[in-house]
């Protein structure tokens, strides 16, 4: 009776959250701009600041890429809808409105959309949001990359630092980022991209209480990876 009471008990204690092995998500870029020159299909203003946002450019030809539309609906947006001042931002060129309803209508099995917005803006101001943001790609001819980024409520576009896995860490492999999440990558966006926001909500719970320590986040850490 005594093993059957105390295996539960320990199970819970391995799955409890330690505080002081947390690591906060890294911060990659510190300066994303604003959607200060867009507009949007909804009635209330759309912005990054305030909100845990996954900000996503989808071209002026979004019918062309349901699939990694369709993965951010299912695997993120459905996910993680019910966590407090989360969003999805897709960057759409203006005039694509009509074709951003016929994305929206394809991906959408009447659930609730509140929290998924599209917002319309000129080719300069979209590339210039796009440039704000760290990536290794770019761009295509149609504003288009099924690349996705995170940004948190202070405009600090989110990521890891150092990717490797465990057995790269044990063979002292060079170190290389993750700036961004390819929604086309299915196992990469259950995985990475879905922990990575339940440490950044995790982060912002623990501020909110009054938990967070940010000393385990070092300066020294962002500034030479981004040399």
């Amino acid at each position: 009776m005594g093993i059957l009471f105390f295996l539960p008990v320990a199970f819970l204690l391995m799955l409890y959250p330690s505080t002081h092995n947390y690591n906060p998500l890294d911060i990659v870029d510190e300066s994303v701009s604003e959607l200060k020159l867009f507009t949007s299909n909804s009635d209330t203003k759309i912005q990054l600041k305030d909100h845990i946002t996954i900000v996503a450019f989808f071209g002026n030809e979004p019918m062309n890429h349901v699939i990694p539309a369709s993965n951010l609906k299912e695997l993120v947006y459905d996910k993680f809808k019910g966590f407090k001042k989360f969003q999805i931002v897709v960057v759409l060129p203006k005039g694509a409105e009509a074709k951003a309803e016929q994305l929206q209508k394809e991906i959408n099995n009447y659930d609730d959309m509140r929290f998924w917005h599209y917002v319309f803006g000129e080719p300069n101001d979209i590339k210039n949001v796009f440039n704000s943001l760290k990536i290794e790609e770019s761009l295509d001819a149609t504003l288009f990359t099924d690349h996705i980024f995170v940004v948190d409520k202070d405009l600090k576009q989110r990521g890891r630092l150092d990717d490797r896995e465990d057995k790269e860490k044990e063979k002292e492999e060079p170190s290389y980022p993750l700036y961004s999440y390819d929604c086309i990558e299915v196992a990469e966006i259950k995985n990475k991209m879905s922990d990575d926001l339940r440490i950044l909500f995790t982060e912002y719970r623990q501020k909110r209480k009054g938990n967070f320590d940010s000393s385990s986040r070092r300066a020294e850490d962002l500034n030479a990876n981004t040399n």
